[in-house]
């Protein structure tokens, strides 16, 4: 494990359309929808969308009163932006549902305890330092919050098979990670839920997901039944997982604290300097404006009054990921 770990960034990438729009993945698509219908709760507050993108996911949150998309690449979530919206922020209030953050996943520029929701869909396989970023998730949770994860399957039928055979050289069945790529990693389930139970999670319930992720079947049978006999084997998760993708609910546990003093309407008051900590930050712009009053394309930064670091807002995305030059 590293103090800073790398970060996989998709600036510029096409991800999206090359992947999911026209990359044969719909029955990957219909199965993770499955799965979050099932997990998710049918309402709440404030949930944080971790590795959000291009914001494939967010329109499965409906039953949220506002969503924080956070990505690492700017490009990401400006295609979020054209899927989804602008966002409402201390700038210009263009949409008052989601809101766009670009940050490190290790250094989350919240105040702690803000969500009481969280999703992490196919994100933590970028993470060199899992348990870093699942304490970071922690600490932004309310006690009580519910977070899904989904990760990459180490233990997978496949992975077993070709090891079996003598295919490939690591062992699906040892608990450390496995980097099949560079800053693409597949984990195993024991290793996961002794992760998430230091970091102060409990495990509720585990679903495996795309059981049929194989070529000559996507190519021979429609996604929506693939999908359908997908659903039907999702829950045999609870009993062993050897899926390439695993779903788990969990539940924040402990940590009973005092909740943050955050404001609705007031954005910028979730947000802490990722650097030294400090909260609240002081929103900084042309006209100084409330986040209610509609303007238009407003620009400027939030500054930390303790390090005096400051962190630009741009075109409706709060950017923490380096400090903001002049």
């Amino acid at each position: 494990m590293t103090d800073h770990p790398p970060v996989c960034d998709y600036e510029g990438s096409d991800y999206q359309a090359s992947f999911w729009d026209s990359g044969g993945r719909a029955y990957e698509d219909r199965c993770e929808a499955i799965a979050l219908k099932r997990l998710l709760p049918k309402s709440g507050g404030l949930l944080l969308e971790l590795g959000a993108g291009a914001g494939r996911n967010t329109v499965r949150y409906a039953g949220f009163e506002r969503v924080v998309l956070l990505d690492y690449s700017i490009t990401q979530l400006q295609q979020a932006q054209a899927r989804l919206g602008n966002s409402g922020c201390a700038f210009g209030n263009h949409s008052d549902r989601t809101i766009y953050v670009a940050a490190d996943i290790y250094r989350l520029p919240f105040v702690d305890e803000l969500f009481d929701a969280a999703t992490m869909i196919r994100t933590l396989h970028h993470m060199a330092d899992a348990p870093k970023a699942l304490r970071q998730v922690r600490n932004v949770l309310q006690p009580g919050a519910t977070f899904i994860l989904e990760y990459a399957n180490k233990q997978n039928l496949k992975a077993i098979l070709r090891y079996a055979l003598r295919r490939q050289e690591w062992n699906p069945f040892t608990l450390e990670p496995v980097e099949f790529a560079k800053l693409n990693f597949d984990f195993h389930p024991r290793a996961v839920r002794g992760w998430l139970k230091v970091a102060g999670f409990k495990v509720e319930r585990t679903l495996t997901v795309s059981h049929f992720r194989l070529g000559f079947l996507k190519q021979w049978m429609p996604a929506d039944i693939l999908a359908g006999l997908d659903a039907l084997f999702q829950p045999t998760g609870a009993l062993f997982q050897l899926t390439p993708s695993v779903f788990v609910r969990c539940r924040a546990v402990g940590r009973d604290g005092i909740p943050p003093m955050v404001g609705r309407d007031n954005i910028s008051s979730y947000f802490k300097c990722p650097e030294c900590g400090h909260a609240p930050l002081k929103t900084v712009g042309r006209d100084s404006i409330p986040p209610t009053t509609g303007l238009k394309e407003k620009t400027g930064y939030l500054a930390c009054p303790s390090c005096r670091r400051k962190w630009a807002v741009k075109e409706g995305i709060y950017d923490f990921r380096e400090e903001r030059n002049e």
